[in-house]
């Protein structure tokens, strides 16, 4: 019960922070939406995206390992399309001018707002994993 409520806990805060960072993915519903989105999340991630990385073994080995995240910006896809609280829209991207390194602007369909969104949600997600393991390794 404990890593249950930890584990949607987690996907709680990574949908909040990145659907602040991330114009293009949106969170309907306000409180209720990103309760749903996170449970929802949090079955893809439990269930759902273990066997697929199963099913396509073969092909993630051979593209060592990079496949899997062909296969996060997929699931990430099928959830927006399953729960109507949770869309990927189209965003123009302003860009950045941190002084030492510029990022253009950039008009990002849905395939790439997937593509970073899904970039986003692992690495915050594997992150919080990180702080909540007390020291233990998964």
């Amino acid at each position: 019960m404990k890593t249950l409520l930890r584990n949607f806990l987690i996907n709680l805060i990574t949908l909040i922070v990145v659907a602040r960072i991330m114009p293009g993915l949106v969170v309907l519903g306000g409180t209720k939406g990103y309760i749903m989105s996170a449970i929802a999340l949090m079955i893809l991630n439990v269930a759902i995206i273990p066997l697929l990385k199963v099913m396509f073994l073969p092909l993630n080995i051979l593209t060592l390992g990079l496949f899997t995240w062909a296969i996060n910006v997929i699931g990430l896809y099928v959830l927006t399309a399953l729960f109507p609280q949770l869309k990927l829209v189209p965003y123009f991207f302003p860009g950045w001018d941190l002084g030492w390194i510029i990022i253009p602007q950039y008009d990002l369909n849905v395939l790439m707002v997937a593509t970073i969104s899904s970039l986003l949600l692992g690495f915050i997600a594997h992150f919080l994993h990180w702080l909540s393991s007390d020291g233990k390794h998964h």
